[in-house]
C-alpha cells in the first residue's frame, strides 16, 4: 500500500467515530479527499461526499460508512465510576477488561472496563454480563471529580489504533467499516486523471450501525443511478466458522463480490467480468436476503437503485482486533474504480 494512502487509513483509525460522533474521522475523509476530489462537502446528517466529474453521466455512488460501534456515558455514580449504554452491537464477552477511552469535550481519557473479580462471582464467572453489570473506572474518586473531565452522553470506544502484523495484515478496533470508507476514496484517488463518463460521488456515510441512517440521506440528496457498498463481511477462514452458512471467504484472496436479492444483477455482472479482465483477485458470496449494510438501503432510495456491495473480509468483526489484508483493501478499491471506467452513457441496468 502506498506509504500516504496507509497514512489515511492510520489516521482514521486512530480517531474515535462512535455513530452520531463521526466527526473526527470525517474532518480525516475531508482532509484526505480534497487533495483530488472535484468537490468535497458535508450534508446536514454528517455524510461527507466527495465527487469527481459532477456533471457526467450516469451518476455513480460509492458508500463506506465510516461510523464504528462504542458506547455512550449514560450514568456517574457518587463513586464517579461511569455506566454505559451501547451503540451498535456488541458481543457481552468481548468487553470485560478492555482499555476504553472516553471523549470528553477537553480531550480523551482513559479508563478501563470492569466488573468484579472472578473470585466472588458465585458460580456466574461464565453468565454473559449485562451493561449494567459493568462500570468504566477512569480513576477518579467522586461523582464531582469525574464531572470535571465527563459529561453524561459522552462517546466511549475501546482504546484505537492499528497495529500490523505478518503477511501484510492488520489488527485495529474499527476496521468495520472505515475499511469501508478508505476504498471508496481510495478509489476515487485512483479515478484521478482517468477518462470516464460518469458522475462519481464517494461517500462516507455515517450512522450505518444503528440503522443504515447516513446512506438512506445520501442517496436521497445524490440520486444515483448505481451505487456500490462496500462493508466488511466475514472472513470464515479460522476457527469456529462454517462456510456452509456464511460461505467461503478468506484473507488475501480478494474483494468479495455479493450476490443476491439486494444486488442488481448488471452490477454484478460488470463488477465480476472488470475483476476477471483486470485480473484482481475477486471472491463471490451469496446472501440470500437483504444486507445488513448501506446496499440494503441504497437500493431502495427514491425509485430505485442499480445497487452492488463489494466486501473486505475481515475476521474477528465487533471486537477490538479485527483483522484484515491490506492487499484485499486496495484490490477492492481498484475493482471500484474499474468499474467506473467499464461503465458507460449507455449502458443498461434494466435487470
Amino acid at each position: 500500500m502506498r506509504e500516504d494512502s496507509l497514512s489515511f487509513l492510520r489516521n482514521m483509525l486512530e480517531v474515535p467515530s462512535p455513530s452520531g460522533y463521526e466527526q473526527p474521522a470525517q474532518k480525516v475523509v475531508r482532509d484526505w479527499a480534497g487533495k483530488f476530489a472535484d468537490d468535497v462537502t458535508t450534508d446536514l446528517h454528517g455524510n461527507v461526499i466527495a465527487s469527481m466529474n459532477p456533471k457526467g453521466s450516469p451518476r455513480i455512488m460509492f458508500a463506506g460508512h465510516c461510523d464504528q460501534i462504542g458506547f455512550m456515558v449514560q450514568h456517574i455514580d457518587k463513586e464517579g465510576y461511569l455506566f454505559i449504554n451501547p451503540i451498535g452491537g456488541h458481543d457481552m464477552m468481548v468487553l470485560l477488561g478492555q482499555n476504553v477511552t472516553v471523549w470528553g469535550s477537553d480531550g480523551p481519557i482513559h479508563g478501563v472496563m470492569a466488573r468484579k473479580p472472578i473470585h466472588l462471582l458465585k458460580g456466574d464467572s461464565n453468565r454473559a454480563p449485562k451493561f449494567q453489570d459493568l462500570w468504566v473506572d477512569i480513576g477518579v474518586k467522586t461523582k464531582k471529580e469525574a464531572e470535571q473531565y465527563v459529561e453524561l452522553g459522552d462517546p466511549v470506544t475501546f482504546r484505537l489504533g492499528m497495529v500490523e502484523t505478518l503477511n501484510g495484515r492488520a489488527t485495529a478496533v474499527g476496521f468495520d467499516d472505515k475499511a469501508g470508507a478508505w476504498v471508496v476514496m481510495e478509489a476515487l484517488r485512483l479515478l484521478k486523471g482517468k477518462k470516464f463518463t460518469a458522475a462519481v460521488y464517494s461517500v462516507s456515510t455515517v450512522q450505518e450501525e444503528v440503522g443504515l441512517r447516513g446512506a438512506k440521506t445520501s442517496a436521497f440528496g445524490i440520486d444515483p443511478q448505481i451505487g456500490i457498498a462496500v462493508d466488511v463481511t466475514f472472513a470464515t477462514d479460522h476457527p469456529g466458522m462454517d462456510p456452509k452458512i456464511s460461505g467461503e471467504v478468506n484473507l488475501d484472496k480478494g474483494a468479495v463480490i455479493a450476490r443476491g436479492p439486494n444486488i442488481n444483477p448488471v452490477v454484478f455482472d460488470i463488477l465480476k467480468r472488470t475483476a476477471k479482465r483486470k485480473r484482481i483477485p475477486f471472491q463471490i458470496n451469496g446472501v440470500s436476503r437483504p444486507t445488513g449494510t448501506d446496499a440494503n438501503a441504497i437500493q431502495v432510495s427514491g425509485p430505485g437503485v442499480a445497487t452492488g456491495l463489494v466486501s473486505v473480509p475481515n475476521r474477528y468483526m465487533h471486537s477490538p482486533v479485527e483483522m484484515v489484508s491490506l492487499k484485499d483493501m486496495q484490490n477492492c478499491a481498484k475493482l471500484l474504480s474499474e468499474f467506473v471506467l467499464s461503465v458507460k452513457k449507455t449502458t443498461d441496468f434494466t435487470p
